[in-house]
């Protein structure tokens, strides 16, 4: 009989992994039944990478994919669509980023058949796929299996996708390759018993080094950068880092973590966060809070205390007996490149997306995926070109990029042309043209603003004058995220930008917050704040005056970090401030809809404003007040003085509450723990400041903020409480939107 293609892959498919989807396949058939409650399915689903995701009506707008989508439910505009009804997200883990031609062929099909013809990269070295359907998952899952890939723990309160740096093994910097460890971590947590009751996500990553950002190994729950101490491996080891609403830096645990600790002591941690994080609280639940609140001293010494006592593993050292199990086989041999022929375009892409290896005659390529996202027929062609000239993977990048490794300096013209030929030879990887952007408003239910749009604006404007552009701009990095939560990593960069949303009359107006002040390299060395929030429409105007304006200031030789700092922020804000004033819509409607998307921004129109201006409320300027006090805190941390500025934070949020709580006809007290309290009565209880994803986070802010003040206002405590703060006053604007549109007095 002829078999199946699900039976002649069964061979192929992992005994264990095959149960899992089997059983999962059947889970799909018995919620349809409703035999299964939704909310354990979705946590089922979840850790196995299937996402719900966002529909504007079946549109896309990042010009990929325009056409009206059709769903089983119909027409959309008749309610929600529900992860039952239309096509969802699939993530796809991919362990340190290393994909072989084999897979990235299975990818390149899955994304034609089960997909939209699409693959995104993301900034944890993952693969995602949308408008996938739930009941095509499984077969999805068996041709992943069948190539060694696994969607299991992609998602949900798992360990995610242990990431590492795409050079590892040919970087000339690297105290050594961390690619067996990566690999052994990971095989390690995947499925463990002791990760499998984490209240929220757990974020593992490596680097061979400390100053370059290829691993961002320091701003992860568990970090490892790789060092060697008397002729032995091990790793600075750092815990309770992570970005999100509010960025953590990491603290370093053990200046040296012998390798052959490196599991017992991540398993250690693990059964410490399972058994004392938080579980009620998503808001609190991951692990950065739980170490600051025992201290790092304290839940250091509850985790040696948990290694101590757990039983012995083999597989904690069973990876290290074979190092070179990782090696990889070149497909020919290094020659120089001395006076090959050169085509057009060759030298400019040379210049950013080449970097010599430390095996002579080698060099590692990186393929530019504009927005992280390329086609099937590019994924084959990749495979053709691993196999043609590389021998080896290739390496996804936290960058949404791909390197391929061990391509023969001899050999760069004809891979460029080959890259050329497929589409994928645009030259400014590692540059301020190399925009990473999450999805945004695309297809993420958190976006607020378009990143994608932006991102894609910002990168074709940029991308038309990057040949003469200075190379102090040049080396700039760029990142954008639809909302507050850092999955574009805005903090980490030289201009971040994260979207929000201002009221301008009636009508509701796409921004984006402005951050400076962070750092990409050393593995994410400090985080950005927030300054000020521009129009969507005005944000490639914001990047045009920053750079002019540190290209005509900055001192020889000056970083753009350390033009910002001896700038200072408050100039910056100055020279961007008349950015911030929005057009009536009558005179210039472009402002109220986002980039790439020509539809009205705003939820639903109420009306025209008043002819001869608009009325300003009161709310409207005491929001505008704690903006500038929170503002304020920054610029007295900036200058050391962290207990004002731990004064300034919490005042400003202060004032945001009473200024919401006067809207309901209340004279509210001056008195901190009073305001408090009426702000939970009237807004809190009644869920009116309730963001629909983040519940009543931001409210806790202020709640703990006033309830328990800092007793030690140490600049990392202060600088969470500055982003807290302005956390809090984002959310305020959008309670403002939200009692307009519910007709509320504001």
């Amino acid at each position: 009989m002829t078999k199946s293609w699900k039976e002649k892959l069964g061979d192929a498919i992992p005994a264990e992994l095959g149960r899992e989807i089997d059983i999962f396949e059947t889970e799909i058939g018995l919620r349809k039944q409703g035999k299964i409650d939704e909310k354990v399915f979705a946590e089922t689903r979840l850790r196995r990478g299937a996402y719900g995701q966002r529909y504007d009506n079946g549109q896309r707008n990042d010009g990929l994919k325009t056409q009206a989508l059709q769903y089983p439910s119909g027409d959309l505009t008749k309610g929600p669509v529900t992860f039952w009804d239309a096509p969802g997200m699939q993530r796809i883990k991919i362990p340190y980023g290393g994909l072989g031609p084999e897979q990235l062929e299975v990818l390149a099909d899955l994304a034609e058949e089960y997909a939209d013809g699409i693959l995104h990269v993301t900034t944890r070295q993952d693969i995602q796929l949308h408008y996938v359907q739930i009941d095509d998952t499984p077969s999805l899952f068996r041709r992943l299996a069948a190539v060694g890939i696994t969607t299991r723990e992609a998602c949900g309160n798992t360990v995610r996708n242990v990431t590492g740096c795409p050079l590892a093994g040919v970087c000339r910097d690297e105290s050594f390759d961390i690619t067996p460890y990566a690999k052994g971590c990971a095989k390690f947590l995947l499925g463990h018993r002791d990760t499998q009751s984490f209240g929220r996500k757990f974020k593992v990553a490596f680097s061979g080094c400390a100053q370059h950002a290829c691993g961002l190994a320091i701003m992860h729950d568990v970090g490892a950068v790789a060092r060697v101490k008397d002729g032995k491996r091990g790793f600075e080891f750092y815990v309770g880092g992570g970005l999100g609403s509010v960025p953590n830096q990491a603290r370093l645990f053990d200046a040296f973590l012998p390798e052959e600790e490196l599991l017992p002591v991540s398993q250690a941690i693990s059964r410490v966060f399972a058994r004392m994080g938080e579980k009620k609280n998503r808001n609190t639940a991951r692990l950065k809070f739980l170490v600051n609140k025992l201290g790092l001293e304290e839940f250091k010494r509850i985790v040696l205390e948990e290694r101590r006592t757990l039983p012995g593993d083999p597989a904690w050292t069973a990876f290290l007996e074979d190092l070179r199990v990782t090696d990889e086989k070149p497909a020919r041999a290094g020659l120089p490149l001395n006076g090959q022929p050169r085509t057009a375009g060759f030298d400019e892409w040379r210049k950013t997306n080449v970097t010599p290896q430390r095996q002579p005659g080698y060099a590692a390529v990186t393929v530019t995926f504009p927005l992280g996202d390329f086609t099937p027929g590019q994924s084959r062609a990749l495979a053709d070109l691993v196999r043609k000239y590389s021998g080896a993977p290739l390496r996804l990048t936290v960058e949404q990029n791909a390197v391929v490794r061990w391509v023969s300096e001899a050999d760069l013209p004809a891979f460029y042309a080959d890259l050329k030929a497929a589409g994928l030879g645009e030259p400014g990887a590692g540059s301020i043209v190399d925009i990473t952007a999450c999805p945004g408003t695309d297809t993420c239910k958190l976006g607020i603003s378009s990143s994608r749009g932006l991102a894609g604006e910002l990168r074709t404007r940029l991308a038309a004058r990057a040949v003469t552009m200075d190379q102090a701009v040049r080396d700039l990095r760029i990142k954008v995220s639809g909302c507050f939560n850092s999955c574009g990593q805005h903090h980490i960069s030289d201009l971040g930008f994260y979207g929000v949303s201002r009221k301008k009359g009636n009508f509701t107006v796409p921004h984006f917050q402005v951050l400076v002040g962070g750092q990409f390299q050393n593995n994410a060395g400090s985080y950005g704040l927030a300054i000020i929030a521009i129009p969507s429409k005005r944000i490639p105007e914001v990047v045009d005056r920053m750079t002019e304006r540190f290209l005509a200031e900055r001192q020889k030789g000056e970083s753009f970090q350390a033009w910002i700092k001896r700038t200072g922020k408050g100039k910056i804000r100055a020279m961007l401030e008349d950015l911030a004033e929005i057009p009536l819509r009558e005179k210039d409607r472009s402002f109220y809809s986002d980039w790439r998307d020509p539809r009205e921004y705003s939820v639903g129109d109420m009306g025209v404003g008043e002819c001869a201006g608009e009325v300003v409320s009161s709310l409207d300027f005491g929001l505008a007040a704690a903006e500038r006090e929170a503002f304020e805190a920054q610029l007295d941390l900036d200058e050391g003085r962290a207990g004002a500025a731990a004064g300034k934070a919490v005042h400003a949020m202060l004032t945001a509450a009473v200024e919401l709580v006067r809207t309901q006809n209340y004279d509210a007290s001056d008195k901190p723990l009073e305001v408090v309290r009426e702000f939970r009565e009237r807004f809190y209880d009644t869920k009116l400041f309730w963001d629909p994803f983040a519940g009543g986070k931001f409210a806790q802010y202020f709640f703990h903020a006033v309830e328990s003040p800092l007793q030690d206002p140490a600049p990392d405590a202060v600088h969470r409480l500055v982003e807290e703060s302005q956390l809090f006053i984002e959310a305020a604007h959008s309670c403002r939107l939200k009692m307009a549109q519910g007709g509320l007095k504001t």
